[in-house]
C-alpha cells in the first residue's frame, strides 16, 4: 500500500525534506486555496515559458505543455512533458509547476506512476543524467523542487481541501483541484 511505502524505516526526515515541509506550511493559506494572495498570472506565464524553452534546448526536443488555461480550478499552474524519445530510458518526464512559491515536481511518466524519482530510477525508467538536467533547469530558473514522496505525505495544514479527497496530501493542496 502506498501509505505504508511512505513510512521511513527510521522515521527521520532529512534536513532538505524538513525545509521543504516548512516551506509548504508557510505557503499554505486557507483563504487562498487555488493561488496565493499576490499571484501574478503574467509573471507565472513568463517564468513557465522560460522553463519550457530551457527544457526544449536541454533535451533537443519539442515539449508538450498544459497550463492553467486548460487546468481550471487547480492550484497547479501547468505541466511540461519531455517526450520519451528525448530521454535516455525512453520514458517521458513530467514537470508539474504549482501556482504557489514556484514549487515544482519532477516525475517519470506521470505523477503517481512511481513513488518518486528514486523508484523510477531503480526500475530503469529514469536516468540520473536526465533527472539532473531537469533539476538544474528548475533550480536555475528559481523553482523549488519538492519530492513526490513528500507531496504524497498526509496533509496536516489549516486549509479545507475539497470533500472528494479521501486522503488529503500536500500534492492535493499545491497541485490538486478545488
Amino acid at each position: 500500500m502506498l501509505s505504508e511505502r511512505l513510512v521511513r524505516q527510521d522515521e527521520r526526515v532529512t534536513e532538505s525534506e524538513a525545509d521543504r515541509l516548512a516551506l509548504l506550511r508557510e505557503l499554505d493559506d486557507p483563504e487562498w486555496l487555488e493561488w496565493p494572495q499576490n499571484y501574478d498570472r503574467g509573471e507565472s506565464a513568463v517564468h513557465f515559458g522560460a522553463l519550457v524553452a530551457r527544457l526544449e534546448v536541454d533535451f533537443a526536443a519539442r515539449c508538450a505543455t498544459a497550463t492553467e488555461l486548460e487546468n481550471q480550478d487547480s492550484s497547479e499552474y501547468g505541466r511540461v512533458i519531455v517526450p520519451g524519445d528525448a530521454t535516455v530510458c525512453g520514458t517521458r518526464i513530467v514537470v508539474c509547476v504549482s501556482k504557489f512559491g514556484s514549487l515544482a515536481l519532477v516525475c517519470a511518466d506521470n505523477p503517481g506512476a512511481f513513488l518518486g524519482t528514486e523508484e523510477a530510477q531503480a526500475e530503469g525508467e529514469l536516468d540520473s543524467v536526465d533527472l539532473a538536467r531537469v533539476n538544474q533547469a528548475l533550480v536555475g530558473l528559481g523553482y523549488v523542487v519538492v519530492a513526490e514522496e513528500l507531496l504524497e505525505s498526509d496533509y496536516d495544514g489549516p486549509s479545507r481541501l475539497h470533500r472528494h479527497v479521501q486522503r488529503p496530501t500536500w500534492w492535493n493542496r499545491f497541485f490538486g483541484y478545488f
